[in-house]
């Protein structure tokens, strides 16, 4: 665990990181996570043509934890999580285990630009919830604000020319639990897991929603073998938008600093409407092109001025507790 000293220096060192001006190295692993945190979606909807939602889970969450573990156990980043184990359960059911599979559920019938553009609300949740908890700065004017743009953004998303396939609302509701959940799990790090290892908590969080899904994603298993499109679609949801987009967030938090990394999220769901609109040939609506920019205007007025987050421990690198976190 960090002394007060090293957690001195090592806020010190990521404000550094803040003013300075952004290395290549940082702009291209800001490019990779760019587009490995808004490529999911797409991974998602193929893979739902051929599996079930918990096979998918199942495999995502256990090649993820397969390949994390032993570059945690290399940093020595488990055993300090240990002590957290029940904090750490509860951050993996409500940050993966069940936000992937009402997120790999409702995809069944969304098309996957619309889903990654609902998940986009993620920070007006969050802010929502940091000013109700009083654990976040008071809401301002401007916040305030944001938090109403977003909401008619949301509104526009889901009220213009929405299809939903006859299936209903229940998609729809799954992606908004799934944006409560994304913007609640991070409240769990900032008060029980603060201060530990940030790729220790990834790895234990996969493996334990691996459990979790093991033996569902046993029972679902398709009698007929599946689409090669299917299985491919859930080795990279494992291996890029799960493993390897921990590896590079944290290298690239370490590049760059906690603050600009964030920036992320607004970059995820213009890439997962372009792939869905471009490789799945998904419509692009009227509500996209009006919801969407308020979606992220308000995203940015609601969560501007947040106070500074504490870190997670320097072996991890500088990873702020809102960034632990993959789609």
């Amino acid at each position: 665990m960090p002394t007060p000293a090293s957690e001195t220096r090592q806020q010190a060192v990521a404000g550094d990181r803040e003013t300075d001006g952004v290395t290549r190295r940082g702009a291209v692993l800001f490019a990779a996570m760019s587009v490995i945190w808004g490529v999911p979606y797409l991974f998602i909807r193929v893979a739902d043509r051929g599996l079930h939602p918990a096979v998918i889970v199942s495999w995502r969450t256990l090649i993820g934890a397969l390949v994390l573990l032993p570059f945690a156990a290399h940093a020595k980043a488990l055993r300090p999580v240990l002590p957290a184990w029940r904090w750490l359960v509860a951050f993996a059911v409500i940050e993966m285990a069940v936000p992937w599979y009402l997120l790999t559920d409702a995809e069944r019938h969304l098309d996957s630009s619309l889903t990654g553009l609902l998940v986009a609300a993620v920070p007006l949740v969050g802010a929502l919830i940091a000013t109700v908890g009083g654990h976040e700065d008071r809401l301002t004017g401007v916040r305030a604000v944001g938090l109403g743009v977003g909401v008619a953004g949301v509104a526009a998303l889901l009220g213009v020319d929405l299809d939903l396939h006859g299936a209903g609302a229940w998609p729809v509701v799954e992606v908004l639990v799934v944006a409560v959940c994304y913007a609640t799990g991070p409240v769990i790090v900032a008060r029980r897991l603060a201060g530990m290892p940030g790729i220790g908590v990834s790895a234990l969080s996969l493996s334990v929603a691996a459990a979790i899904y093991l033996v569902p994603g046993i029972v679902q298993w398709p009698q007929s073998r599946p689409p090669a499109s299917a299985v491919w679609s859930v080795v990279a949801l494992g291996l890029v938008c799960t493993a390897l987009a921990f590896v590079l967030f944290y290298d690239l938090i370490a590049e760059i600093g906690p603050s600009r990394s964030t920036v992320i999220t607004y970059l995820n769901p213009a890439v997962a409407l372009l792939l869905g609109v471009v490789i799945l040939g998904e419509p692009l609506t009227v509500g996209m092109l009006i919801g969407f920019p308020l979606v992220l205007l308000g995203s940015f007025l609601a969560t501007r001025g947040a106070g500074r987050r504490p870190p997670l421990d320097e072996s991890a690198g500088d990873v702020a507790e809102s960034d632990v976190r993959a789609t």
